[in-house]
């Protein structure tokens, strides 16, 4: 199945454009755990199973895993996630950006080791350094396109003739690199307005959302400015991350029974930007 249509059918499933970020950070796990590169896969697994039914996606981090030498664990937690939830879409967060063999290698890593219906990249390097992910058949290609970090204008909002980078980049997704591949893009909840923009240039290509919860984006202004209307009238087109406020709403043993609180909250104040956005 391609990554669109996993996608479609994740949004259709669980009624849901919420993605759970899985960032775990050794020493903000629960008491119990913390501290321990051991308690990473039961911690992850653990906010998977309390939250599986309320996302379109679950999106692990790959720094938070090989910076403590835990890439066997991520492994592990994403052979969970397709086993347990197969219907989810698996995004790997990895922001690759090379060329040549390397950028293949990092493509393999992504679809092969960790089995991802998608990796996060950086278009920096130009359209040679996306192929390898562009045209590996099925997967998604997430491309960074305007982030949500406060230095993110220092340089996707300088201007090309006349136009900022963040939309060039945009115009050659929607143009160019979506003839090769099935691709998506980054644009963080934090920047709306660039959002809307950004919808405006790449129709229904999909676009992830860091940026709610700890980052402090409004979702009824995210949904307002990204999301489109299909055929059938529903809302969809976003993959709405939400991380720390999740994964850390509570550092006690009922630590996976706040995360889903948490999710539940978030799955419901988007599917209410949905109902305050139906025209």
């Amino acid at each position: 199945m391609s990554f669109y249509r996993r996608l479609d059918t994740a949004w259709a499933n669980s009624d849901s454009m919420l993605c759970v970020g899985l960032d775990p950070d050794i020493a903000r796990l629960p008491t119990a755990m913390r501290g321990s590169v051991d308690a990473i896969e039961k911690f992850c697994k653990s906010i998977i199973d309390a939250t599986g039914d309320l996302v379109c996606a679950f999106k692990p981090q790959i720094a938070y895993f090989a910076a403590v030498g835990a890439e066997k664990q991520l492994e592990n937690i994403c052979d969970y996630i397709r086993a347990q939830f197969p219907n989810v879409v698996l995004i790997l967060d990895a922001k690759r950006g090379d060329i040549g063999d390397t950028a293949s290698l990092y493509a393999r890593e992504a679809f092969a080791r960790y089995g991802a219906d998608a990796v996060t990249v950086n278009p920096y390097l130009g359209t040679d350094s996306l192929e390898p992910f562009l045209t590996t058949p099925g997967k998604g290609t997430i491309i960074l396109c305007r982030t949500s970090n406060a230095g993110s204008s220092e340089f996707q909002s300088l201007e090309v003739n006349g136009e900022p980078v963040y939309m060039r980049v945009a115009r050659t997704a929607a143009s160019k690199w979506r003839a090769i591949g099935e691709c998506a893009l980054v644009v963080g909840a934090t920047y709306p307005d660039e959002l809307a923009r950004v919808r405006a240039i790449v129709g229904d290509m999909p676009i992830l959302v860091p940026g709610v919860g700890a980052q402090g984006g409004d979702i009824d202004a995210v949904v307002r400015a990204g999301a489109y209307k299909t055929s059938d009238g529903a809302r969809r087109g976003l993959i709405i991350n939400s991380s720390r406020a999740i994964l850390y709403a509570s550092d006690g043993a009922d630590f996976d029974v706040a995360a889903r609180n948490v999710a539940v909250a978030t799955r419901d104040a988007i599917n209410q930007g949905i109902k305050n956005n139906q025209n």
